[in-house]
């Protein structure tokens, strides 16, 4: 196996990272790799908004895995910065072999380098398998998440 580089993704990533996106149950009722456009589009936004990194890993010039880390300062907490980490994706090929695990170390270091003070994320309820993975890396389900559908 070649050496992992973790690095910002770039619009030439895109199609490597929705077809992430739409390789499992609830991405296949929701993304849509044969149209690009709105995912390029969505990706102009998240590069130019200081506060987004749209992060993947790569192998042998290969994207097999892919995360999106949003930073939110804050007034709640004494004024906490806090990030969200979302859309965790592993490559099919690469599910087992401890990318998810280094990709969310990643995004705990780059957190803590600018100075969050929490890390969060959710996850589909319907992901048994992500909740134990997270949970095994410390993170606790200590919330109820609610969502609206615009």
């Amino acid at each position: 196996m070649g050496d992992l580089e973790i690095r910002p993704a770039v619009a030439d990533d895109i199609p490597a990272i929705v077809g992430m996106l739409a390789d499992d149950p609830l991405g296949a009722q929701r993304e849509s790799p044969d149209d690009l456009t709105p995912y390029l589009a969505a990706f102009e936004r998240l590069s130019s908004d200081p506060n987004q990194r749209m992060i993947v890993a790569v192998r042998e010039g290969r994207v097999i895995g892919t995360l999106q880390l949003t930073v939110i300062p804050g007034l709640s907490r004494r004024g906490a910065t806090r990030s969200i980490i979302e859309s965790v994706r592993i490559h099919a090929d690469e599910r087992g072999s401890g990318l998810g695990t280094q990709l969310i170390e990643w995004a705990i270091d780059e957190s803590r380098r600018l100075n969050c003070q929490l890390v969060q994320l959710t996850s589909d309820k319907s992901r048994a398998d992500a909740h134990r993975f997270y949970e095994r890396l410390g993170f606790t389900a200590s919330h109820t998440g609610f969502k609206l559908e615009l």
